[in-house]
């Protein structure tokens, strides 16, 4: 066979090999560039720095959608271009929009659907602020027309999700937040009527706690309200964060009595990004009716082709959230919804029946009477060498991110560990997790790590 001159083995300078002359130029990473790109060139370099990202699929620490039929892809790419809040010049997206309300309304047993009052939002913290704002604004309304001050308003919550004490502090309200006692982990009607006064403007239990996957008993909440303004005369009224448990509870709980059947129950607010199997940033809030949505917070916009109505903390936003949240509705429906949450909960369920039998860990939720997952915690008296901080970290070197954190106040001692057995989780994957916890727990068994290494590196983790 003939050897190649020295000559023939150059290599040609207009060839593109891949990951040599792609990209001639070095790009700067902190400073705007002087020169175009080419668009080949510039997505190859974006593509190449994502794949640095986790892989969402084994992303169990969020409770966000991260699988979609790929219907709701082309829907979301063909209204790329529509801006959600010009509804004069895209007024079939903001039909879809009623639309969707409307549904929720009915969902979630509101006593006029026809006439629900809501919006779409960029997920449950914007609608939080949303309903936040709506119930200070009442009491406040309330309070002055009785004659009274309205400087000193508190809200009432158990094991909130982040953005209800950001809206405490951003819009000038005392945060009475319940704290954990014990074994005692959620609001109790209890703690909750006696942290009211005269200036409580709302409570809020959580419907799927973001800590620990449970509901927080709404309807017994509800009734010890009813007693203490038949005792002393306080009308506090209940929003609801069903951020998760919103479009889970109707489906696998239709027991549990939540929703717009107790008429104390003023708003309640979801997430169509999480259990509502829509893309990231769509969230929903509505009202029992127009009365509890104050006037003065909605503004009228003319400057976009017509007059249009909103109340939002965000202007411009993309529609494709919306088109596919009906798509969901209308693809699904009650049955689809249904068994989608079941399959979910099943996964759970059996997930944390592997973990007891794992024979350290105790299991605070089992995913079969709140949101589909498990999260538990080491037995009390156990002691296997290591942390659920250190199971975390070594379950990442898998690729699976299984958040460990402790409760807030007062059990701050108590670390947690939970995953979300979200659309997408299937058995077989739940399987391949279970494996590698088994492994990961004999080898810390086996080569215990050292102690100063044990939360320094585990954190990093989103519990959204």
């Amino acid at each position: 066979m003939a050897i190649s001159s020295k000559k023939d083995i150059l290599p040609d300078r207009n060839d593109q090999v891949f990951g040599t002359t792609f990209l001639p130029n070095p790009i700067p990473k902190y400073s705007f560039p002087q020169k175009e790109t080419m668009p080949e060139a510039a997505y190859q370099l974006v593509h190449d720095e994502l794949m640095l990202d986790g892989n969402s699929r084994q992303n169990l620490a969020t409770f966000c959608q991260t699988w979609m039929e790929p219907q709701i892809a082309r829907l979301m790419d063909e209204c790329l271009g529509k801006n959600l809040i010009d509804k004069d010049e895209y007024p079939q997206t903001a039909e879809l929009e009623s639309r969707c309300v409307h549904m929720l309304g009915d969902l979630w047993n509101s006593p006029e659907t026809a006439n629900s009052r809501g919006c779409s939002t960029t997920g449950s913290s914007e609608a939080a602020m949303l309903a936040g704002l709506a119930m200070k604004t009442r009491w406040r309304n309330k309070r002055r027309a009785a004659g009274k001050p309205s400087t000193r308003p508190n809200l009432i919550c158990g094991l909130v999700h982040s953005c209800w004490p950001m809206f405490a502090r951003y819009f000038d309200v005392e945060l009475r937040q319940i704290p954990c006692q014990g074994r005692r982990l959620l609001m109790s009607p209890e703690e909750v009527t006696k942290r009211c006064d005269e200036n409580t403007i709302g409570v809020v239990p959580t419907l799927g706690v973001t800590y620990t996957l449970q509901y927080e008993p709404v309807e017994r909440v509800a009734m010890a309200l009813d007693d203490l303004e038949e005792e002393h005369g306080l009308d506090i009224p209940i929003h609801v964060d069903a951020a998760s448990g919103g479009f889970v509870a109707p489906f696998l709980h239709p027991s549990v009595v939540w929703d717009f059947r107790l008429p104390r129950v003023r708003s309640i607010n979801a997430s169509g990004h999480k259990f509502g199997m829509a893309p990231l940033t769509c969230g929903w809030i509505l009202w029992r009716g127009a009365q509890d949505l104050p006037e003065e917070l909605v503004f009228e916009v003319k400057y976009l082709g017509g007059s249009m109505r909103v109340f939002a903390l965000n202007f411009s936003r993309a529609s494709g959230q919306i088109a596919a949240q009906y798509y969901n509705f209308v693809r699904l429906g009650r049955e689809g919804y249904r068994r989608i949450n079941q399959s979910c909960a099943d996964v759970a369920g059996w997930f944390a029946d592997q973990m007891r039998n794992l024979g350290i860990f105790e299991v605070l939720h089992d995913g079969r009477s709140g949101i589909p997952g498990c999260t538990w915690t080491i037995q009390r008296g156990e002691n296997p060498g290591f942390t659920l901080y250190d199971l975390a970290n070594q379950l990442r070197l898998q690729g699976w991110q299984v958040p460990a954190y402790p409760l807030p106040r007062d059990r701050e001692d108590l670390v947690v560990q939970r995953v979300l057995t979200r659309l997408g989780m299937s058995r077989d994957l739940a399987g391949l997790l279970m494996r590698d916890i088994d492994r990961s727990v004999s080898r810390l068994k086996k080569n215990p790590p050292s102690k100063s290494l044990t939360r320094t590196i585990a954190g990093g983790y989103s519990h959204n």
